[in-house]
This record gives structure tokens, sequence and C-alpha cells, in this order.
């Protein structure tokens, strides 16, 4: 579904991002990205839907290479790949709903978007995909007037109203509370279920990785130093990741409580 091949990034200081980075991600499966800050996490992601380009190496989505296409057969391309922002990146003056059908800009004309004339079709799936995730009665609020865990839904329903294959969500709890935390990555990982959507998940949080996702990729210095479930992530990988420290009680067995997804 996804491959990345020898991914390289080399920024003009000659700092180097990532470093000959393999990685294959099958459809379905919903990968956590874990390392420390500056492990060229934000960078991956970032290089696979050419927001950052690579130095070298290939990005694959399903037969089609990423990163040999120009840019108006990229712009096709990156429909099909649902961006979730740490930062929420909403537009704070529109309304919910309209922050929503944004996710649709690339498939209506100029015109249509600029004078926010959606089609009906693209409306009813804006309100289907609130309503899955508890926000169907702010569709008409300001984008402003929500809490932290809100906005990061409308930006769940943004990327989602594009119908991707692929999700690439960039820190999407690091702004957030330790309960809604567990909350919006519970509703990821349910959402990638029920649409058979691909995700990576950049995330500093090892505990949630290990709560949520089926597979860990753990980067340090831009280089690959685990790849596996997370019940592979003893005390020795996270220290080979991180760097020494007491990881015993990051480790344990957290009791998932919460199940509801409340606002």
């Amino acid at each position: 579904m996804l491959k990345l091949d020898k991914l390289v990034k080399t920024y003009k200081t000659g700092d180097q991002a990532l470093k000959e980075v393999d990685i294959d991600v099958p459809q379905g499966q919903v990968l956590a990205l874990i390392g420390p800050s500056g492990a060229g996490k934000s960078t991956l992601i970032r290089c696979i839907n050419r927001l950052v380009e690579p130095t070298s190496g290939k990005v694959y989505l399903d037969d089609i290479e990423l990163t040999s296409l120009s840019s108006g057969s990229l712009r096709r391309e990156r429909r099909r790949m649902g961006m979730i922002f740490q930062e929420y990146a909403l537009i704070e003056r529109l309304t919910v709903m309209e922050n929503v059908l944004s996710g649709r800009l690339g498939y209506v004309g100029f015109w249509r978007s600029f004078l926010r004339k959606f089609p009906q079709s693209d409306i009813d799936e804006a309100y289907r995909l609130l309503d899955r995730v508890g926000l169907a009665h702010m569709a008409d609020k300001r984008a402003d007037e929500l809490s932290g865990g809100q906005r990061q839904r409308v930006g769940i329903c943004r990327a989602l109203i594009q119908n991707p294959a692929l999700l690439l969500v960039d820190e999407p709890t690091a702004s957030l509370d330790p309960k809604t935390s567990r909350q919006i990555m519970r509703l990821i990982c349910e959402l990638c279920r029920e649409r058979e959507l691909a995700a990576i998940i950049n995330i500093h949080d090892v505990a949630l990785a290990q709560m949520f996702v089926q597979r860990v990729v753990g980067l340090r210095f831009g280089a690959v130093q685990f790849d596996g479930p997370p019940e592979g992530l003893t005390p020795d990988v996270l220290t080979m990741i991180y760097g020494e420290e007491d990881w015993e009680a990051t480790i344990e067995s957290v009791d998932d409580e919460d199940d509801l997804v409340t606002l």
C-alpha cells in the first residue's frame, strides 16, 4: 500500500533528518512513529506527501511513485492522503461545517470552492462524519469556539472527507489532556478499522502507542531502531531509541476505562 524505499532527507545545513528509511505499510494497518525530538518523525510524514522534498529515495502509494510526480499529478495524489495536524490547522473564523468541507477543495472547481458551493453529496457526507465523531450539533459553530479535543475531531473529519487511502497524523494528542488524548487515539484507530485505512501516527506518548496501534516504528537520529509490535517495546528497546531512563513504569499496562468518546 505505502512503501518507503531508502528515503533520505538532508537539509541545506548538512543535517541528515532521515537515513535510508525503509518502511512498508499495508492497507488497514495503523503504525505509530515514536522517537525523541529531532529523530525525524515529522520530516518522514512530510516527505511522504512531499510537503518536504526528500533528498533521495522513493515513496510509493500503491503503484504510484510519489517522488517522481509533477506538481499537477502530485496534487491529484495528495487527495488520497489525509493529513491530521498537531495544531489542528483550522480556519478559526469559519464554521465547523466549512472547515470539514475544506477537505473537498481538491475535488471541486475554483469558483465553487471560492464561493463555498459544495455538492449536496459532500454536505451530506460532512454531516455523517460529524455525527460519527459526536459533533453534528456543532456544525454551525465557529472553529474558535471549540475545545482542543473538538478541534481535533473536526480535523479528523476534514481528512476523512477526502476519502483517502492513507492518513498521515502528526502529533494528534500533543496539545490535549490525557483523557482526551486517549479518546482521540481511540477514535482515529476505530475510523481506520471501519474504513480499512492505513495510517502513520507521529506520537511522543509511548504508552498511547502501546495501547492502540498494531505496529510501532522507533526512529533515532533519522534511522529506524525498532520495527515491530507494541509488546516488543522492552526497556532495552526504549533505551536504544530514547537513551537511558527507568522505562518500567512507561511499559506497564494502563487500564482503558473510558471507552466512550465524550466531548
